[in-house]
């Protein structure tokens, strides 16, 4: 029970941060995305990958789940418009939730909830990259036209969607036989989402000792877990 409050509150407590103290550091944002985008990426290849290619028999086909992970990532954000990884583009003057947005944004939400109760270490890494996705999020809702019970419920909606997917996960038999598979799909997610954190957050691609510093140190914290 406690990872789905763990999965749900990441949410709330990257929206109650911009709530409260309106935080309007870009710089330190990046940072905290570049955090979780590399903590992610570690705990991606030291927990789950090698947990999929366990069964060296199946190692193509585990591959060929990856790359449509990936691909189906690109496909998702070509209709969030890159919202997973922080980049967020949306009509100020709008006063509806983006539906389009909302849909991958929730197949993306629930994809990763898959693996959370079967891999260790793998909640944390979700947990520290829904904080600032959520922090980014309520920032550009608030900027927008959208009624505030319209934006709080469009949170707690996404906020339920990881659980969902764990649910999914622990209680329906036809998806369990698909395990190795869909983690498999979502290990491409991941990859795609935690490398463009990371090379895009980097403005002019110029070399940063602070943002090097947290990727280490995100690297090796998802290392020690």
């Amino acid at each position: 029970m406690y990872n789905y409050i763990l999965s749900i509150s990441a949410v709330f407590i990257g929206s109650l941060i911009v709530y409260i103290f309106k935080p309007n550091n870009q710089k330190k944002l990046k940072l905290l995305l570049a955090f979780s985008g590399a903590f992610l990426l570690a705990i991606t290849i030291f927990n789950l990958l090698p947990e999929v290619f366990e069964e060296h028999q199946y190692a193509k086909k585990t591959g060929v789940w990856i790359m449509i992970g990936i691909l189906l990532q690109k496909v998702l954000e070509y209709f969030s418009k890159g919202a997973e990884h922080g980049h967020i583009h949306i009509d100020k003057e709008t006063t509806k939730i983006p539906k389009l947005l909302f849909i991958s944004l929730g197949i993306h939400a629930i994809l990763e909830g898959f693996p959370i109760h079967h891999t260790e270490g793998i909640l944390l890494g979700i947990i520290v990259h829904k904080i600032p996705v959520a922090m980014i999020l309520t920032t550009f809702l608030f900027q927008t036209e959208i009624k505030r019970p319209i934006i709080i419920l469009f949170l707690i909606l996404f906020a339920l969607m990881t659980p969902l997917g764990t649910f999914i996960s622990e209680h329906f038999e036809s998806v369990q036989e698909y395990y190795k598979e869909i983690t498999a799909l979502v290990i491409g997610i991941f990859l795609h989402v935690s490398t463009t954190i990371l090379f895009e957050s980097n403005e002019g691609h110029k070399f940063n000792i602070t943002k090097l510093m947290v990727i280490l140190a995100a690297t090796a914290t998802a290392y020690f877990i």
